[in-house]
């Protein structure tokens, strides 16, 4: 079994479907696509462990920079394109975002709910940048540049031209295989938001 969120995502692709997946770690997903609904996968990871650790299973990764492989491909290359957990880690979201519905007719891009009330209560009660199980790192060593809540996301993605197909509030621990989807006050309860784009 993949990660609760992962599954998701896969619930998302169509059997036979070819598939990029940015920031891919050791190709969890793009294996168990692969072994599920006979997608044809491809993973950039710029982690040289993990890209090598994938590629020793059988999984094709490609190990560098995402934002700038992704540019070398050409358009509608792809009926998916893949960002799982790593938006917050990117330098310049609107132009990969663009990118991967340039090569994508389709991108999924799921990210931690900074509104969570977990990460309100420690600013508001402790005064300090919440640490987390989604968001694990202190202010001085974490690889996450942005905080992104999902009515962020819902601004960001209509002000810049990208539909939403399909939106899912996720509770879950970032290596779980369980969790819950909620509908209920997602932008307080979720610990992570999927989102199914597409062009305008």
């Amino acid at each position: 079994m993949i990660r609760y969120d992962l599954d998701l995502v896969a619930s998302w692709i169509a059997p036979g479907s070819k598939v990029l997946d940015l920031g891919c770690g050791q190709g969890e997903l793009l294996q168990h696509l692969h072994d599920t609904k006979g997608v044809q996968g491809f993973g950039v990871e710029q982690d040289e462990e993990k890209a090598a650790t994938g590629i020793s299973r059988g999984v094709s990764i490609l190990q560098g920079d995402m934002a700038g492989e992704v540019r070398d491909y050409p358009d509608n290359a792809f009926d998916v394109v893949v960002l799982s957990q790593t938006l917050q880690q990117v330098a310049e979201p609107l132009g990969l975002i663009r990118q991967m519905l340039r090569v994508g007719k389709r991108a999924v891009v799921s990210f931690p709910n900074f509104a969570h009330w977990r990460n309100r209560c420690q600013l508001f009660f402790q005064g300090n940048a919440p640490v987390t199980p989604e968001l694990p790192y202190d202010w001085h060593d974490t690889p996450n540049i942005r905080v992104i809540t999902f009515r962020d996301f819902h601004r960001f993605c209509n002000r810049f031209g990208f539909t939403i197909l399909e939106a899912v509030a996720v509770k879950t621990d970032p290596a779980s295989r369980g969790g819950l989807v909620l509908r209920l006050l997602p932008n307080l309860r979720a610990t992570y938001g999927i989102f199914l784009l597409a062009r305008s």
